[in-house]
């Protein structure tokens, strides 16, 4: 089944900080996560996040360039380099809270990026939005939501004032739904029509996660 979310980033082709919010991740999820071969490390345990670096931006054009990934986001998938740089130099470097998804290797230490998760404050500040997007190689395998659970563990800490984290999502794409409560997100409401991707109204659902609630194993 696939997982649909996207991260709005408005309509131009290199969006600026100000749209960086949560409207839907594109994320697939066909299978739970992949069983551990012997002697190797989970997939999920080897999820780790740290701040994006401008070397990062070949990875990046994994998921950036790539339709399937971009098909339900607002903005089209990047075929220059040199823009999507731009976007890593202007909006990613200088947002409060966008991390780099990376796995650790067989020696621990962290590898490229393989998604990229971010946690926007709204104008009241009490409020974040989230979103995040993950390179399809590692879609199926519980990397998504090993990246939503250290989100919201390290989130509140490093972002003064919010209380709650909130993620919109599909109201058809259940994998999704699921990704979300398996981190300890709760589901509040639907949202009729709330906004148009691709030309197409949607309806959403709106999950929350706030700063008392218990953190998942």
């Amino acid at each position: 089944m696939e997982t649909i979310l996207t991260i709005h980033l408005g309509s131009n082709l290199t969006p600026s900080i100000e749209h960086v919010t949560l409207l839907l991740i594109q994320i697939k999820m066909d299978q739970e996560e992949a069983p551990a071969q012997p002697g190797s490390m989970r997939r999920a345990d080897a999820v780790t996040l740290r701040p994006f670096e401008l070397a990062d931006v070949d990875a990046m054009m994994a998921w950036a360039s790539d339709p399937e990934a971009t098909a339900f986001m607002t903005w089209c998938a990047y075929t220059s380099r040199d823009a999507l740089l731009a976007f890593l130099r202007d909006a990613v470097l200088p947002h409060p809270w966008f991390r780099a998804v990376c796995l650790a290797g067989g020696d621990g230490e962290p590898r490229c990026p393989v998604g990229a998760v971010s946690v926007t404050p709204t104008a009241d500040r009490c409020r974040a939005e989230l979103g995040i997007v993950l390179a399809r190689a590692h879609w199926g395998k519980g990397v998504a939501t090993a990246a939503l659970k250290r989100t919201v563990a390290a989130v509140f800490g490093d972002l003064e004032g919010v209380e709650r984290v909130e993620a919109v999502v599909d109201v058809d794409n259940a994998a999704s739904q699921r990704a979300l409560e398996k981190a300890g997100f709760q589901r509040e409401a639907v949202l009729r029509s709330y906004c148009v991707v691709k030309g197409r109204l949607r309806d959403m659902v709106i999950y929350s996660f706030i700063s008392t609630d218990p953190l998942v194993d």
